[in-house]
């Protein structure tokens, strides 16, 4: 079969921040199964940079380790290992000093006619200085650099931050990465609403009853609870991911799978939102903060436990009704949901559609469910739809709900790549449409600032949940107003 992947130039990827965590247990593996699979020109670089003085050969040392504790042992078995860590080289630089960037200038110098991209895998408060040193020593003219989350913390250090990048990299090679639209299940959204006849005539207000999304951890904040008090649910899930994974299922159809095109929609979306503020906060959204319970069989501690705090306001948990008020969308509500130490792991949307307008079936038949599509996008990628049919067996007609059940792992029988495989080779390739615009990320602190000014506002901490549950009783009581209930697990 004729391989339709689209060939990468020969290209130079500087590391900011290479011996952290992102680069430990995300970038180094995405790249060296980018390399495995043969996407990686044999002329291309990875160079490596954080203020801690290594050696390239104790750098690639340190990526060894990365590989050994981030990949199948079976997959490290062949010459490949070696290959890829000879790709490696390492800079001590610091980003507020000067020291080491004549020696990075050097470094990304000896490769002429690499297409340059510098990754900033550091701390938010680094990227304006980075990027301001990268146009200092020479390294910005056709660089291309990513941008991890947090986009600034508000609307206003967004703006900021926006404009400090801007004035060293233009828009079109300013990449604002969203690991959540590299997942292949989020790819397919778009392939279900846009390549088959079957969704999109349904996908609206007359046919659709509600739409659930969930990005549901396990896990607490554990080492990251110094950045996390700093930012809650709201800020490090909702403006991000959640209302990204919000725009990709509102949006219009785009006139083609151009960046700029897909993007345009997705701001149409957020700038269509119902605004949320002090006067409709209490009705449409729940805060919530978890204390000690059980998790995977064991106890586990509360936030305040582990930030080390005894008066913390900070939300670990998030259950909001959100309104896009357009034509296609009015009367639908959007009920998102995010939390830490939640009951499992799951990240999913749910479309509900609505119930059929008469039963033409005997009462004795059993209820009629309504039709639902189901997206997961971790754990068990896949995508369920829910239909009724008739339960076999003679005796008359019995109705039962059962799901078309796509998993794509049993579907392909392939390794299903990181979404960072995905993102990391589009940005050599200059494709920006899973990447976020600037106007798109201000316009979703736009709709989110007035929504943490009124949680200031009302002065109420949060609502308090133990640690293994579905978040505190008023985020059920949210969606059971509507006559609705939150789905977990692909029910």
């Amino acid at each position: 079969m004729t391989s339709r992947v689209i060939p990468v130039a020969p290209f130079t990827l500087t590391v900011f921040g290479a011996t952290g965590d992102l680069s430990r247990r995300k970038l180094i593996p995405a790249l060296f199964h980018r390399d495995l699979d043969g996407q990686i020109p044999d002329d291309a670089a990875i160079i490596g940079v954080s203020r801690r003085e290594l050696s390239d050969e104790q750098f690639r040392i340190f990526a060894r380790q990365a590989l050994s504790d981030h990949i199948p042992a079976g997959e490290l078995e062949g010459p490949e290992v070696d290959r890829f860590l000879a790709r490696l080289s390492y800079v001590a630089a610091d980003a507020d000093a000067e020291g080491g960037w004549s020696e990075l200038a050097r470094r990304v110098g000896a490769f002429p006619g690499h297409i340059p991209v510098y990754y900033l895998a550091t701390a938010p408060h680094l990227f304006g200085p980075i990027c301001e040193r990268l146009g200092k020593y020479g390294l910005a003219a056709e660089g291309r650099v990513v941008i991890e989350k947090p986009i600034g913390k508000d609307l206003k250090s967004a703006v900021a931050l926006n404009e400090q990048i801007g004035r060293i990299f233009p828009e079109d090679r300013v990449y604002r990465i969203d690991h959540y639209l590299g997942k292949e299940t989020v790819q397919n959204l778009m392939a279900l609403r846009f390549a088959n006849a079957l969704f999109e005539p349904l996908w609206n207000n007359a046919h659709i009853d509600h739409v659930q999304i969930t990005v549901a951890e396990a896990l607490g904040v554990e080492e990251r609870a110094g950045y996390y008090d700093t930012a809650g649910a709201m800020r490090d899930m909702v403006q991000n991911h959640i209302l990204q994974l919000l725009c990709l299922v509102a949006m219009e159809p785009p006139a083609s799978l151009d960046a700029d095109a897909v993007r345009d929609e997705k701001l149409k979306v957020l700038r269509a939102l119902k605004p949320v503020d002090d006067l409709n906060m209490a009705a449409v959204t729940v805060r919530g903060q978890y204390r000690a319970g059980a998790s995977a069989g064991g106890a586990v501690p509360g936030y305040l436990d582990e930030l080390g705090s005894s008066a913390s306001q900070t939300e670990t948990f998030v259950a909001m009704k959100a309104e896009v008020e357009n034509w296609r969308w009015a009367g639908v509500p959007f009920y998102l949901r995010t939390g830490k130490r939640l009951a499992s792991r799951v990240s999913e949307i749910v479309v509900g559609f609505k119930p059929v307008p008469h039963s033409v079936f005997d009462t004795n038949v059993g209820p009629i469910e309504s039709n639902r599509l189901v997206i997961r996008l971790q754990p068990d990628e896949g995508v369920k739809l829910w239909l009724m049919i008739k339960d076999p067996g003679p005796g008359g007609i019995r109705l039962t709900h059962v799901p078309l059940d796509m998993s794509f792992a049993k579907a392909f029988k392939v390794r299903n790549p990181d979404a960072y495989e995905r993102l990391l080779l589009d940005v050599v390739r200059g494709n920006q449409t899973l990447f976020m615009r600037r106007d798109e990320v201000e316009a979703a602190w736009k709709w989110v600032d007035p929504i943490l000014e009124a949680w200031r506002g009302a002065k109420e901490p949060p609502r308090p949940y133990t640690a293994g549950t579905w978040g505190p009783s008023a985020a059920i009581a949210l969606i059971e107003r509507d006559g609705r209930t939150w789905l977990e697990d692909g029910a």
